[in-house]
């Protein structure tokens, strides 16, 4: 018996066994999650099933409140059920399975190009290491935009080419959609009517089957990578997508394999038709970033649900929920997940963790309402983004937290133009409400962030300020706060 779970739709992983697969309703009760997640995860489970049926194996499918619900009803004991290993939460899967009497086999993931053995070997006897490393490591192990042993182009980054903004006009791609079929309609009508969500349900457009997932990955490396670099950062009011991939959700799934869309990419590049940086920062995030996350999340997840180094405990603001705010940042964004559950990854760390970060808003707060509202958020990657990058409550993912003034958004996006606020101004009631959450962020973790070698540089500009303007910074950020929390900013 092979076990298929629901974010492991990969190609035929098991040769002539049988397939069970259970849907469980009480993991769509956990949150009260974006309807596009639940639809597009019961919809692509449900097109997977009988994509292996019409390949003549024999899947049982089970409807159940719950996955020990499930493996009672469709395991009678004795039998070793084949899994692929979970990126997280290994050991509670193996214990539900053998409550029923039955063994449990781990078998390779091939959503994952570095197996936790490969990663343990090269962990082995470093004193500390981080993703610059690993990304390092993977790629000379790949031979990906490798030439005789040394990176492509000489760099093994572009990161200085990457962080421009599109000049006025501009104008990408459409990316291709994919309507519902009646699976998936069926999924949308059965998740509105059983399921408390938040978010819109309707346009449902994601892939939900390995044609589809394909199409979108040849779309991309065709039509928008050659100019993904460049612009990879910029937040657009009008554009969304910018020439992000949108791919993360069929990654997540297992409908598309790491390998093939690193592969894509590349060829692209050797063929001429994508430049090096962009190809080189879609790799990076591919093989680089997103393996790093699991691997740190695996070692470490038992830490990051309770860690919490900076002390944060204000509730995450109504505005994550209702996106009613007069900052243009903050609301476009929210908006944007609300519609369709998705943002780029800029977005989603320099607007909304960056506004959490110097709000104070509990880390974990952050991490459970990016699980529900994205439809490419798994817990093995949100948390360690959210908790450790986003939020700076561990210090497993980076070595600073990313926090920001509203300069940073005003320089990489047009949201500023025209909003109620002035980016320009730190105190008054129209100043950028970042600005003086900022410079108070930083004077509350004085303590925690204060010797930090990388914080130096701001935090020798916090010194130059004297106890009149840092009152006034207290003041102002208490005040941003109150009406935050009120639903008034």
């Amino acid at each position: 018996m092979f076990l298929v779970l629901g974010d492991q739709l990969t190609r035929r992983p098991f040769e002539s066994e049988n397939a069970l697969m259970v849907e469980t309703s009480e993991f769509a009760r956990r949150y009260e999650y974006h309807p596009k997640k639940l639809t597009l995860i019961f919809s692509a489970m449900r097109h997977y099933r009988d994509e292996l049926r019409e390949e003549g194996v024999d899947v049982r499918y089970v409807h159940a409140d719950t996955f020990e619900e499930g493996f009672d009803a469709a395991l009678d004991g004795g039998e070793t059920v084949r899994v692929q290993r979970p990126a997280a939460h290994a050991d509670a899967l193996r214990e539900a399975v053998e409550e029923t009497g039955a063994t449990v086999e781990f078998v390779g993931n091939p959503k994952f190009l570095v197996s936790p053995e490969e990663f343990e070997g090269w962990a082995e006897g470093r004193d500390g290491f981080r993703h610059e490393t690993f990304y390092r490591h993977v790629r000379r192990e790949t031979g990906y935009l490798m030439e005789d042993g040394e990176p492509e182009g000489g760099d093994w980054n572009y990161d200085d080419e990457n962080r421009d903004f599109p000049p006025e006009g501009y104008e990408t791609p459409e990316p291709p959609s994919f309507p519902p079929d009646e699976t998936t309609r069926a999924a949308v009508e059965e998740v509105r009517d059983e399921y408390e969500t938040w978010g819109e349900s309707d346009g449902f457009d994601l892939p939900v089957t390995l044609e589809d997932a394909l199409e979108a990955l040849d779309d991309f490396t065709n039509n928008r990578l050659d100019e993904f670099g460049p612009y990879q950062d910029a937040m657009l009011r009008d554009n969304a997508k910018v020439n992000h991939s949108l791919l993360s959700s069929s990654l997540n799934l297992g409908l598309l394999h790491p390998d093939e869309v690193v592969e894509r990419a590349v060829e692209a590049y050797r063929s001429g038709d994508a430049r090096l940086n962009s190809v080189e920062g879609f790799v990076r995030q591919v093989i680089g970033w997103r393996e790093y996350m699991r691997h740190v999340y695996r070692r470490r997840c038992d830490e990051m649900h309770e860690t919490n180094a900076l002390g944060a405990t204000r509730d995450l603001p109504p505005v994550y929920y209702d996106a009613e705010t007069d900052m243009e940042c903050l609301r476009t964004v929210v908006e944007r997940v609300r519609r369709t559950g998705y943002s780029h990854h800029i977005e989603r760390l320099m607007v909304l963790a960056n506004f959490a970060l110097v709000y104070g808003a509990d880390p974990h707060q952050l991490d459970d309402w990016f699980r529900l509202a994205y439809t490419d958020a798994y817990t093995w990657v949100t948390t360690p983004n959210v908790v450790g990058m986003g939020s700076y409550a561990t210090d497993a993912v980076s070595t600073k937290p990313y926090a920001s003034s509203g300069s940073y958004i005003d320089r990489m996006s047009d949201f500023c133009d025209g909003c109620a606020y002035d980016v320009d101004e730190t105190t008054g009631e129209d100043a950028c409400p970042f600005n003086s959450l900022y410079w108070d962020f930083l004077d509350e973790n004085r303590d925690e962030l204060g010797d930090n070698h990388r914080m130096s540089l701001m935090y020798s500009h916090l010194e130059r300020k004297d106890e009149e303007e840092m009152e006034e910074i207290r003041e102002r950020a208490e005040e941003v706060r109150r009406k935050a929390r009120e639903g008034m900013l």
